[in-house]
């Protein structure tokens, strides 16, 4: 039986149709022992003798991929493809797919919620009310602020949605951004650096390109108004987390909300501050959506290992 690594530990939380579709199909599910992110070396380990991998975002470089001689299909559960070396993999024959429509409407509403929980200032109010203090915080309205939508990918486009339907005015930076929904939605593509000092809000929503460094540093975060919050659910390389840091200590910004960082599980400096909302990645982590990105990644795997079965001949099978 040809086996096929899960490599995100929480992989099958929301259901079982996913792995019973790997199992029905003739497949072994090689699941995450760790209950985190995979190493290079334990991808190696687990995956040696396997056919296929539905990745999260465990290391899949080079080096990796040179160890695995079985492997045939990477299907990625998300969308984000930077911890994948996709030129190594079409060297090697390995097709690699994504779940691209898979987390929209979960990270769109994550970002939405953490603009919320900033303005009322919620995450205060609910700490004080568990110390015994019964004090008021004074937050403010999302309605008619202006959003500066950093990235309109699938994700940036649903948040610019949810933003204008709530009353807000939306500005957005994209260099390859679709005029005709920019048309429809009545949203101004503006340079960064206009945005940056237009918005109230700023959220992130661009990809990170391997090796590239922060889009958003100390000069950017200089060009934000003292009121503004930035908001991150896109990756954690995007932006210089010691700039961020500094500007929220010296009170720079008023805030910010963040779900993903260089380093995850993070333990940096950002905790000790209080003007910040900090989530362990959970973007994607709706049971709904969620349960809805596992099945596509393993029909997308199936797709391609059946499709070269039927090629070549599968379990003894004569071609």
């Amino acid at each position: 039986m040809q086996k096929v690594l899960i490599s995100p530990s929480s992989f099958g939380q929301c259901g079982t149709e996913p792995l019973d579709l790997l199992t029905k199909a003739g497949f072994e599910p090689i699941v995450n022992p760790y209950g985190r992110r995979l190493t290079a070396d334990e991808v190696v380990g687990l995956a040696h003798e396997c056919v296929g991998i539905v990745a999260g975002l465990e290391p899949l470089d080079r080096e990796v991929l040179d160890q695995l001689p079985s492997l045939r299909c990477i299907s990625r559960v998300g969308v984000g493809m930077d911890n994948v070396d996709l030129q190594t993999a079409a060297a090697k024959g390995v097709e690699v797919r994504n779940t691209p429509d898979g987390p929209t409407q979960a990270v769109a509403e994550l970002a939405l919620g953490l603009t919320l929980a900033l303005l009322r200032r919620i995450p205060q109010a609910d700490r004080n009310l568990r110390d015994g203090i019964w004090q008021k915080e004074m937050g403010s309205l999302l309605h008619e602020k202006t959003v500066g939508v950093v990235g309109l990918g699938r994700i940036g486009r649903r948040v610019a949605e949810l933003f204008l339907a709530l009353g807000c005015v939306v500005v957005a930076t994209d260099p390859i951004a679709d005029h005709d929904w920019l048309k429809n939605h009545s949203v101004s593509l503006i340079p960064l650096n206009d945005l940056l000092g237009r918005s109230d809000i700023i959220t992130l929503h661009l990809a990170h390109e391997p090796g590239a460094g922060p889009v958003i540093g100390v000069e950017e975060i200089h060009r934000m108004k003292k009121t503004a919050y930035l908001i991150n659910t896109a990756r954690g390389e995007v932006l210089d987390e010691e700039a961020l840091y500094n500007a929220l200590n010296e009170q720079r910004i008023r805030g910010a909300a963040f779900d993903v960082f260089r380093v995850e599980p993070y333990h940096g400096p950002l905790i000790e501050l209080d003007n910040i909302i900090l989530t362990p990645h959970l973007g994607p982590y709706a049971r709904e959506g969620r349960l809805r990105m596992e099945v596509a990644a393993v029909q997308n795997l199936l797709n391609v290992l059946l499709s070269e079965n039927e090629v070549f001949g599968r379990s003894g099978d004569e071609t």
